[in-house]
């Protein structure tokens, strides 16, 4: 590790180049990652689908209709069937891809800037700032992360941005203790060190020296959380403490097909489905930047 974030450094103007170097190495890396590429697609793919889900979906995606409900898939006009009230379950997988994306991806990024941030700054300053900042973590990080997400939102109320809320708290504390830990190995560094010793201010060492150099790893860890997220925010719509009917979401649209295992599992399953492949693709792509990134490769 402490030799992967060697190599990034940019104190000058030749470290520039030596960091964009590194990082056309880090996608010529990742390129050749076949498991890798396959992922990146199969999320590039579902990101498509959200963004176009009005144009692309073959019917109404809220339309009931007691005469298609439970309908098999390959029924003529519901080519994945229909659901418990006969609305077209292809068009409402296809427009749930937003919010199950959103609850997957959004929690990760506000704890990547507030876990980052309070990582960051705990590892540089040491000392009692330290102390204090990551023992607040560790009360946080010593709950399981389904519980803790469970209590948070049975606490707020069900609802999209209570479920935000939630996750966003339960991935804060694991974004900075690794955010804090990558710091403090860079501020016991001979490069930084030098900075100090010349006068630069704290301020400037941060954005110059430290940043640069961890945030990398703090971003693929986070990237591994998004399926971790998914699946959370899946639980908590299956459990009614998340999405509300009748908004399309993969996690929700399990607990309402739960009835229908026994009469149509397949139209039942569609929902996990999807959600595993996306929970697979994100973590086979956050394996492969960690590949990507490792030096000796």
């Amino acid at each position: 590790m402490t030799a992967a974030i060697h190599t990034s450094v940019t104190p000058a103007a030749p470290g520039v180049v030596r960091s964009r170097s590194h990082l056309a190495n880090v996608l010529h890396r990742l390129v050749r990652n076949p498991l890798a590429m396959v992922s990146a697609g199969i999320i590039l793919l579902l990101i498509l689908m959200a963004v176009f889900a009005p144009w692309i979906m073959p019917h109404d995606p809220f339309a009931t209709s007691m005469l298609k409900r439970l309908k098999p898939i390959g029924t003529p006009g519901l080519p994945l069937g229909g659901d418990e009230l006969g609305r077209d379950l292809l068009s409402r997988l296809i427009l749930g891809a937003r919010l199950s994306l959103f609850m997957g991806i959004a929690p990760v990024i506000l704890a990547f800037i507030l876990g980052g941030t309070l990582g960051i700054i705990a590892g540089y300053a040491g000392g009692w700032l330290n102390t204090v900042i990551m023992r607040c973590i560790d009360v946080l990080y010593a709950f399981p992360s389904v519980l803790l997400a469970i209590a948070l939102s049975g606490a707020l109320g069900a609802g999209i941005t209570n479920a935000l809320v939630s996750l966003t708290i339960v991935f804060v504390p694991q974004i900075a203790r690794i955010a804090e830990s990558v710091t403090t190995a860079v501020r016991r560094s001979d490069y930084v060190d030098a900075a100090r010793a010349s006068g630069a201010s704290a301020l400037l060492i941060v954005r110059k020296q430290v940043l640069g150099n961890v945030i990398g790893p703090i971003f693929v860890y986070a990237t591994s959380l998004i399926s971790v997220s998914m699946i959370l925010a899946s639980g908590l719509s299956f459990l009614g403490l998340g999405v509300k009917p009748p908004e399309p979401e993969w996690g929700l649209m399990l607990n309402t097909l739960r009835t229908a295992i026994y009469s149509q599992p397949w139209v039942a399953a569609l929902p996990g489905l999807l959600i595993f492949i996306t929970s697979v693709s994100f973590n086979m792509l956050a394996d492969g930047l960690r590949s990507a990134m490792e030096v000796k490769q």
